[in-house]
């Protein structure tokens, strides 16, 4: 039982917390110590292991805490909507000065402190400096909780840059009411011969995370949807290429076009009603363009995570995310009017303000009742008044204007009716169907091939990729995009 304790494997996996200069005055892309600079240790949040959502600060535990008012840092929206709220640990460390066993503090334990922490192992409570865990149950006794107590801490430089930093916790000690822990650290400077600029590449490379993608699997499934839906394609273009030259001549005698009533069969009855405008045009308008919008906004953010360095900065794909969206409600705004106009839409502000407004007050509502449960329960989930403000600022003045604007080029430019056929004046009546054949049924089972086809195949990704060590690559990609604060200031 003791064994695993002496040293967890995350090493290499857990996140880096960042090692700051704190009186450096340079960028945070270049910062070089000197020696003997005080390095800060910024600790961050702790949380249950099984559920990565849900984490609260870090003195929620009774850790030492050295100051009643530590530093706090906060590094941008993206952060802040991350969770995240780095404390100054006020560890002393200094660049490139070995501690063989330095002492934090004396924990004095009392039943709430005991309390708190067994809670804390029995749901695997991991903290976010580097990344381990609280402490650790007996296999053997599962009333006996040991809280690991010495943190040694391995830091790789080259020169005077700070490259890696890993994490081992040692020394648990059982937990017990009126005892009292000594919390200890040892700090070793080692030198490396991996680069600044290559920092990150121990992370991506493929020992560190081995996939066994089902790639026969999947490019045979991909193929053989290609296959059939250019053969789908090319049958009904075919078929009925000429079924829409007939029904667009405006110049059909009468006896023609009772011989091509006569002859019409299945959807060809209805094809003078496929093109009528839906009763929720707006609706219809609005959900079209949104897609549109986020098929984008997807599409954008990966050719900069591919093309950029995202993964440095904390919070930059979240930044990225809300910045990329308001710049892209433009499109939006551009396929919802053009679809709008071509089926005769005529209350145009209505049609607008909920394009540009459906989604993001869609999200404004489920993230108010989840940021109330947040606040409620003192998590670090929880967003800011002042993030919140910036967060509708950019709507306000960047995404809605951008809507509005591309409602109407959507509208003069693309919003002639392109129907591949005349509607008729009058809607032909719809018979009563059985309930087997109403809309909600329909889709439901029309749905299910596709879902499982499209499941099956994401199930083979995920799997591939995350099964086993979803959480291993969660840490690690917190901790790559932290790593550059571990240099710098």
């Amino acid at each position: 039982m003791r064994s695993g304790a002496r040293s967890l494997p995350f090493l290499t996996a857990a996140f880096l917390l960042f090692l700051l200069v704190a009186s450096a005055s340079a960028s945070e892309s270049d910062h070089k110590y000197q020696a003997e600079d005080p390095v800060t240790l910024w600790v961050n949040k702790v949380g249950p292991y099984n559920n990565p959502q849900e984490t609260y600060n870090y003195h929620s535990l009774p850790f030492c805490q050295l100051s009643e008012n530590p530093a706090h840092k906060w590094s941008g929206l993206g952060e802040v909507l991350g969770g995240n709220e780095l404390i100054d640990s006020q560890i002393p460390i200094k660049f490139q000065r070995n501690v063989d066993k330095g002492s934090i503090c004396t924990i004095e334990l009392d039943a709430t402190k005991v309390k708190q922490f067994i809670d804390a192992i029995d749901n695997s409570y991991w903290f976010e400096f580097f990344i381990g865990f609280v402490g650790e149950t007996d296999k053997n006794n599962k009333d006996k909780h040991y809280l690991f107590t010495h943190k040694d801490i391995v830091i790789q430089h080259k020169g005077y840059q700070i490259i890696h930093v890993n994490l081992t916790q040692a020394s648990p000690k059982l937990l017990e009411v009126g005892k009292k822990l000594d919390m200890t650290y040892s700090v070793k400077w080692l030198p490396t011969n991996v680069t600044f600029a290559r920092r990150f590449e121990v992370y991506l490379d493929y020992p560190f995370f081995e996939h066994q993608i089902h790639w026969f699997s999947i490019f045979n499934s991909f193929m053989m949807v290609i296959f059939l839906t250019g053969l789908v394609s090319m049958i009904l273009m075919r078929t009925l290429r000429n079924d829409y030259a007939k029904y667009a001549r405006e110049d059909d005698d009468l006896e023609t076009l009772e011989r091509d009533v006569s002859e019409e069969s299945g959807w060809k009855l209805v094809h003078g009603d496929v093109f009528r405008p839906p009763r929720s045009l707006v609706l219809l308008s609005t959900l079209v363009g949104t897609g549109a919008q986020l098929a984008m906004l997807v599409l954008l953010v990966i050719v900069l995570a591919i093309v950029g360095t995202l993964y440095i900065g904390r919070g930059s794909i979240i930044t990225t995310f809300i910045v990329c969206y308001a710049l892209t409600s433009f499109i939006a705004g551009y396929v919802s009017g053009g679809l709008y106009s071509r089926n005769g839409g005529k209350n145009w502000i209505k049609a607008m303000i909920v394009t540009a407004s459906l989604f993001p007050f869609m999200c404004f509502a489920i993230g108010f009742v989840l940021n109330t449960i947040a606040i409620f329960y003192g998590s670090l989930a929880a967003i800011p008044f002042g993030t919140m403000m910036v967060v509708f600022v950019l709507w306000a003045f960047i995404s809605f204007p951008l809507a509005l604007l591309g409602t109407v080029v959507g509208r003069n430019w693309s919003g002639s009716p392109n129907n591949p056929c005349r509607v008729k004046t009058i809607p032909r009546p719809i018979p009563e169907k059985k309930w087997y054949l109403t809309p909600f049924v329909v889709s439901l089972m029309g749905g299910l091939l596709p879902f499982g086809s499209i499941f099956i195949e994401m199930y083979f990704v995920f799997t591939s990729f995350w099964n086993y060590k979803i959480s291993k690559r969660r840490l690690t990609c917190q901790m790559l995009r932290r790593t550059s604060g571990i240099q710098n200031r």
